[in-house]
C-alpha cells in the first residue's frame, strides 16, 4: 500500500475517533477569554507566544487544543507545567479555553532560507524509502491541518516548537498521537531533517 494511501486510511479512523469529542463539549469562547488568564503567562494573551519553546494556540483547531489539554490532565501528554496547569480544570473549562484562542488569529513566521529546500521536499514529499508520509498529506500544503481528522494546524508555529515536537514524538517523550501516526514519521527522520522541516514549517501561512 503507498503512502498516501496510508495516510488517507488513518486520517477517516481517526475523524470517527474524534466525532464523539466534537459533539461532546460546545466551548464559549468569551469564558474562555476570561478563564485563559493563567495560559498568557507562557502563550500570551492571544495565543501568539512569544517564546519559541512555547506553542502558539492562536487559530489552532479547538477540538486539537481540547484534547491536548485533556491529555495533560490525564496524564495521557506528560509535561511538568502544564500537566499542574491542566489539572484544576474541568471540561467545560477546557472547552472554552480551547474554543478562545480557536478564535484568534496566528502569527506569521519566517524560514530560515538555508533550510527551506530541504524542508519544502520533506514537507511535500515525504521520504518513500523510509516509508515518511508527506505533510501535505495531514497538515495541507499551507500548514492548515485537518480539524475534521484532529490533525492540528502547524502554519506558522515556532520551529524551535516543532523541533522539539518532532524529536518528543521519536523518543519516549511524546505518545499521544492517533494511531502512533507521528511517531512513525519522526522515528524515521534524522536531526538535521527535522531541523529542516520545522523551519519550513514556521515560514508557511494561508
Amino acid at each position: 500500500m503507498k503512502i498516501r494511501h496510508v495516510s488517507a486510511v488513518l486520517a477517516a479512523i481517526s475523524s470517527l475517533a474524534l466525532g464523539s469529542v466534537q459533539a461532546a463539549l460546545v466551548g464559549d469562547a468569551g469564558a474562555g477569554k476570561t478563564k485563559s488568564a493563567a495560559c498568557a503567562a507562557c502563550h500570551n494573551t492571544d495565543g501568539n507566544s512569544v517564546n519559541p519553546q512555547w506553542p502558539k494556540l492562536a487559530g489552532q483547531d479547538k477540538t486539537y487544543i481540547y484534547k491536548q489539554i485533556i491529555d495533560f490532565k490525564s496524564g495521557a501528554r506528560k509535561d511538568p507545567t502544564m500537566t499542574a496547569m491542566a489539572a484544576p480544570l474541568s471540561e467545560q473549562d477546557a472547552a472554552d479555553i480551547a474554543a478562545f484562542f480557536a478564535s484568534q488569529k496566528r502569527a506569521g513566521g519566517a524560514a530560515d532560507p538555508a533550510q527551506v529546500t530541504v524542508g519544502q521536499r520533506l514537507y511535500r514529499a515525504g521520504k518513500a524509502d523510509r516509508g515518511v508520509a508527506a505533510c501535505t498529506a495531514c497538515h495541507q500544503p499551507n500548514g492548515a491541518g485537518n480539524p475534521a481528522a484532529g490533525f492540528p494546524g502547524i502554519g506558522g508555529q515556532h520551529a524551535t516548537y516543532v523541533e522539539k515536537a518532532l524529536k518528543d514524538f521519536r523518543g519516549s517523550a511524546r505518545a499521544n498521537d492517533a494511531k502512533g501516526m507521528m511517531r512513525g514519521v519522526a522515528a524515521n527522520l534524522t536531526d538535521t531533517e527535522i531541523v529542516a522541516v520545522a523551519q519550513y514549517v514556521q515560514g508557511l501561512g494561508d
